[in-house]
């Protein structure tokens, strides 16, 4: 069973950086095959996708973290990053990462998903004033 890893979470202040990373367990899957993402869940509210990249190396930003997170992945091989900066409360959620197989004819069908095959556990981001 493919398990994904996120790790790097933590609290900060207003304005402060955090990097989210994450990695295969278990059954390993190739993130340069799937579509991948960083979606965040906050109590009481919607699941949001907040960046998505697709193995064209295109990306994707919800409009609330455009200019400040940034996704990558590799480096090591078969890892996810997200940098997050000049964090605001809230960004406060659980961060998970996610993975999709998308068929090469549909790359660009990896943006703007809700839905993944694949989610970790999620790692937790606290934001204060």
């Amino acid at each position: 069973q493919v398990q994904l890893v996120e790790s790097g979470g933590g609290s900060v202040q207003s304005g402060g950086s955090l990097r989210l990373s994450c990695a295969p367990s278990g059954y390993s899957i190739s993130f340069s095959m799937h579509c991948m993402a960083w979606f965040r869940q906050a109590p009481g509210k919607e699941r949001e996708t907040v960046a998505s990249i697709a193995i064209d190396g295109s990306t994707s930003y919800a409009d609330s973290v455009k200019g400040r997170f940034t996704i990558t992945k590799g480096n090591p091989r078969d890892t996810l990053h997200l940098q997050m900066n000049s964090l605001k409360p809230e960004d406060t959620a659980m961060y998970y990462c996610a993975a999709q197989w998308v068929p090469p004819a549909e790359v660009r069908s990896c943006h703007g998903r809700s839905s993944f095959e694949y989610s970790g556990q999620g790692t937790q981001v606290t934001v204060s004033l």
